[in-house]
């Protein structure tokens, strides 16, 4: 456990170290995963599935907002169904911008929800995210997932269909049947309101019980908000015979608890065995505290200290030359310089006498 907590502190301090860095970086790779995702289930215009436009925009969305990234998801699906029929383009507007009001109204900080839901329903997870919006989101984060919901059943109806969809401006009431179609199917699609109202519902509940002062409150909620939401799914399938897979309900229910307790560990890792609970008074109140400790591990800074070591220089002796390897050096003896007088000859001539460290004769 210490050497988790001890990973999760690095994390933490590199993120913390180089925010400016990873905030753009983790932009850039939330809407390039999202332009090739939807490019890969609507791909009618072919100039925007080609890698260097997704490129470009997720570089231009890694400068702006997480809504930016939003926007532009809005318009890489509406030139796309532009491509497809007007008919398509009226509908899917007409949804955004309700979509929008409502989101922009209520939850306009849950722009990663909105983003999040239809791309864990490509990648068949999509159970992870109501008990995660549940964790750390708030009850408005019900409209967010709800309008991912809707956004992701509505472009797999119009993937699938697109034959039927195909624009023919010469003959106006078939394009008026298939706005009827359009609406009929999204308004009768079983299927996606069972899953809103069982993503609403397991939302609700884990947030209500993860606020509550008991002990294990988070691990409870998850524990709640994954068998709520099995049994909410299994119950709408019997009413209205959705089809749904009960064993991609089942494993997905079980992976979302484990991306949750993951969640959990970064966000809400404390030790209820260390639980205080502390009484004080002022003029007008009495307070009753419970202060439960988080969990964390110091970590200690490395200090490099550099050790230089002393200059070599060529042996003294014969015997040392012969016992030193090839390209070993010996430890230079420190020198002085003393300047004499020469008697015996030029009073103003000397000489240059070395003398080794520690040796203060001079020489006769």
């Amino acid at each position: 456990m210490t050497y988790l907590l001890m990973i999760r502190e690095r994390i933490k301090s590199f993120y913390s170290r180089y925010e400016g860095f990873c905030n753009p970086a983790l932009k850039f790779i939330l809407a390039f995963v999202s332009f090739r995702m939807i490019n890969k289930s609507i791909n009618f215009a072919a100039v925007l599935t080609s890698l260097p436009i997704s490129l470009i925009l997720s570089l231009l969305c890694s400068f702006f907002p997480m809504n930016f990234i939003l926007v532009m998801s809005v318009l890489v699906i509406i030139l796309h169904l532009y491509a497809l029929s007007l008919e398509t383009v009226l509908i899917t507007g007409v949804f955004f911008l309700i979509m929008f009001l409502m989101y922009f109204r209520f939850s306009p900080k849950d722009t990663i929800l909105l983003i999040m839901t239809p791309l864990c329903f490509i990648l068949k997870i999509p159970y992870v995210i109501p008990i995660c919006a549940g964790l750390v989101g708030s009850p408005t984060s019900v409209i967010s997932t709800g309008c991912g919901v809707v956004t992701y059943h509505l472009l797999h109806y119009i993937a699938g269909n697109s034959s039927a969809l195909m624009t023919q401006e010469e003959d106006p009431a078939f394009a008026l049947e298939k706005l009827r179609v359009l609406i009929d199917a999204l308004m009768s699609n079983r299927e996606m309101q069972v899953e809103v109202a069982a993503f609403a519902i397991t939302i609700l509940v884990v947030f209500i019980i993860r606020r509550l002062p008991v002990d294990h409150c988070w691990t409870i909620a998850m524990i709640t908000g994954m068998l709520i939401d099995i049994v909410v799914i299994l119950v709408g399938d019997l009413r209205f015979e959705t089809r749904i897979s009960i064993v991609g309900l089942i494993v997905g229910s079980i992976l979302a608890l484990v991306v949750a307790i993951i969640l959990k560990f970064f966000i809400f890792n404390v030790d209820y065995s260390r639980t205080e609970r502390v009484q004080f008074e002022d003029d007008e109140y009495y307070y009753y505290v419970k202060a439960v400790p988080k969990n964390t591990v110091s970590l200690t800074e490395k200090k490099v200290k550099k050790i230089k070591g002393r200059e070599k220089t060529s042996p003294n002796t014969p015997e040392e030359a012969e016992n030193t390897p090839a390209g070993a050096q010996l430890d230079a003896p420190e020198y002085r310089v003393r300047r004499s007088g020469n008697t015996a000859g030029n009073k103003n001539r000397t000489r240059r006498i070395i003398i080794p460290e520690g040796k203060d004769k001079t020489p006769t």
